[in-house]
Order: structure tokens, then C-alpha cells, then sequence
């Protein structure tokens, strides 16, 4: 599986949306991805995601359930650089 950082810009005034949406439906992440953590902006109006999916793809059938709410940047990440010796 690939590592992905989603950066969410929640939409002016969608805060209370978003919070309503997700305690009622969950992240409504389709099959093949796995939500890893995620850290919310001090002022609240961004959130950041460690996910991990097996293809870039799979991101537009999920972000479908939040794109009239949330603006999405979706970061593909590579491994760790090792520490040189």
C-alpha cells in the first residue's frame, strides 16, 4: 500500500456540515484504503490525513462524498530517507 497525506481545506461556513456528516456517515472511505491518523489546523480550518491506499485512483470515489463541503490536495509520499552512516 502507498502512503498519502490529505490536506483538507474545509469550505467557508462548512464546518457544522462536515461534523454532522461525519458523525452520521463516517469517513465513507471505499474498499482499498486505510485511514492511518490525521491532526486538525490550530484555527480548525484545515485538516491533514495519513492515508494508506493502493492507488491514487481510489481518492475520487471518496473525495465525491465530500467535495461539496471540502477542497482536497492530495500528496503522494515516498519513503523515508535513510540515515547516512
Amino acid at each position: 500500500m502507498k502512503k498519502f497525506m490529505v490536506i483538507e481545506q474545509f469550505k467557508p461556513g462548512a464546518k457544522a456540515a462536515i461534523y454532522d456528516r461525519f458523525q452520521a456517515k463516517g469517513r465513507m472511505l471505499p474498499t482499498g484504503f486505510a485511514y492511518v491518523d490525521s491532526w486538525l489546523e490550530c484555527d480548525g480550518d484545515r485538516c491533514f490525513q495519513l492515508m494508506e491506499a493502493r492507488e491514487r485512483s481510489l481518492f475520487d470515489a471518496w473525495t465525491q462524498h465530500w467535495e461539496d463541503l471540502i477542497q482536497f490536495e492530495i500528496v503522494e509520499l515516498g519513503d523515508k530517507p535513510k540515515p547516512k552512516a
